[in-house]
Formats: C-alpha cells, sequence, structure tokens
C-alpha cells in the first residue's frame, strides 16, 4: 500500500514515516502542497495524509486537485481546531481529520480504517454494478464518476458516496444517522450543519431546480431520499 504524508514539519513526517512503515506501508514524502501534487500526479497511491496548513500549496487546494481525479481515501492533520475549517475540509471530500497533537497509534489505526473501509468500497459486489441511470443522471460505479446529460459532473468523495449509496436505494428513507453510518463512517462525531451543506452542495449540480428539488428529497422528521419514478 502506497501512502502519501504531506507535512512541512520534517520531525512529523518523520514520525508518521516511522510509524506507517513499522506496518509495510510504503511512503512518500512532500514537504509542501505542490511536491504533494507531483507525486500524487506520478506515484499510484492508496491514502494521502495532509497537512493543512502547508507552503506553496495547501491542504484544502491540494484536496481540490486530488479530487479532480481520484477518491482516494484522504486524512487532514492541522493545528487548527475551529470548527468550520473540520467543516470545510469534509465538505471538501477529506475521510478523516485529526487536530495535532496526536498519537501515532491513533493515526496509524484511522489510517487503516480508512484502508479497510476502502477495501469493502471497491468489493466485487459493488464492482458487478457498473452504472445506474435515471433520466439525465448516469453514476459510473467503477470509475466513480457521474454523468448528467453526457457532461461529467465532479464530485467530492463524500457527495459521490451520497449520492451512490441513496440511487442504489430509490424510494428509501435514510435517517441522519444512517448517512453518517455509512458515508462519514461515524455515527455522532459532525453536526447537522455538514450533513446539509453536503445535500445542498449536490442539489446544485445535479437538480433542475435546486430550490425545489425532484431527486434528493427531505422527509422532514425522517431522513433524505432519491425519489425515483419509473
Amino acid at each position: 500500500m502506497n501512502i502519501l504524508v504531506a507535512e512541512d514539519e520534517a520531525d512529523i513526517r518523520r514520525l508518521i514515516r516511522l510509524h506507517l512503515e513499522d506496518r509495510a506501508y510504503r511512503i512518500f514524502e512532500a514537504k509542501d502542497g505542490v511536491e504533494a501534487l507531483e507525486l500524487f500526479q506520478q506515484q499510484e497511491l492508496n491514502l494521502a495524509i495532509l497537512d493543512v496548513m502547508m507552503p506553496r500549496l495547501d491542504g484544502f487546494n491540494l484536496l481540490r486537485e486530488i479530487r479532480r481525479k481520484s477518491h482516494i481515501p484522504v486524512i487532514f492533520l492541522t493545528a487548527r481546531n475551529e470548527e468550520m475549517d473540520k467543516v470545510l475540509g469534509l465538505g471538501l471530500g477529506a475521510d478523516d481529520y485529526l487536530v495535532k497533537p496526536f498519537s501515532q497509534a491513533e493515526l496509524v489505526a484511522r489510517v487503516e480504517a480508512q484502508l479497510r473501509r476502502r477495501h469493502v468500497y471497491d468489493s466485487p459486489q459493488e464492482a458487478a454494478e457498473e452504472m445506474i441511470e435515471y433520466r439525465s443522471l448516469r453514476l459510473h460505479l467503477k470509475e466513480c464518476k457521474l454523468y448528467m446529460a453526457g457532461e461529467w459532473v465532479p464530485l467530492p468523495a463524500k457527495e459521490y458516496k451520497l449520492l451512490a449509496l441513496l440511487m442504489r436505494n430509490p424510494n428509501r428513507i435514510f435517517t441522519k444517522k444512517q448517512l453518517y453510518e455509512q458515508v462519514w463512517e461515524d455515527e455522532y462525531c459532525y453536526d447537522d450543519n455538514t450533513l446539509m451543506v453536503t445535500v445542498s452542495r449536490l442539489r446544485n449540480k445535479i437538480e433542475p431546480d435546486a430550490k425545489n428539488p425532484d431527486y434528493i428529497l427531505l422527509q422532514r422528521g425522517l431522513g433524505y431520499m432519491f425519489r425515483r419514478e419509473d
């Protein structure tokens, strides 16, 4: 397994590399965002660990570039603890978030959890389903891509996972708890605003009229569903 570690503090990079190499992972180190982007473009990576505050290209903008081409798991490392930074990172498609200082054992555990989830997510059962199509929407599950009226619509990882879950289960209502468990792989850590922002951004991309959604509907007091009329 190949892991990118993008962190401008050499001591932190070294500690992360040593602990992950003990688990037989191959580590690619970058001291800033531009160097990390070059490694991402050159190497076949399975996961990325990104510092938020890096020279030349910060973690948020680096994640935007990664999500243009890949849905590999991404874990943010940051000295910040503001709620909006966390919401922004998760909204852009980050899979996890660790605030410095953190224990190396916790980081390793989170890395392995993300890789396990990715393995399940890419299981043969899902790979057997190649495409879900409804009206102008066409979701390619093997490619992890959405097309609308034949045009590719780039989606951050969480928006893609949310849409895939709903489209694979049309007309089924998912509670907020179920969505957090299956999309964010968490029961309670993220507030309602995170889900609302993700749904809103997704609607703006796929709905003919985002103010009067036709696909992703909120059933008040219950949860969200993808309405399909066949």
